[in-house]
């Protein structure tokens, strides 16, 4: 019995480490998110200007 005991406490802890590694990689994973999302809006607007540019100077291709 102390030995199941043993055992079922370091599989407690052991699952209580994992469920903090993945809420830290869930941090992770929504910070990634932000930077992918602020960095294709920064390109959008970016591509917007360029495109202004092109239009006011007639550089368009028809």
């Amino acid at each position: 019995m102390r030995a199941i005991r043993g055992t079922l406490t370091d599989y407690g802890e052991r699952l209580d480490r994992n469920e903090l590694h993945l809420y830290s990689l869930g941090q992770q994973v929504g910070a990634l998110t932000t930077v992918v999302y602020t960095g294709k809006s920064e390109t959008d607007a970016l591509r917007r200007r360029v495109e202004r540019i092109e239009q006011r100077l007639n550089l368009r291709d028809a």
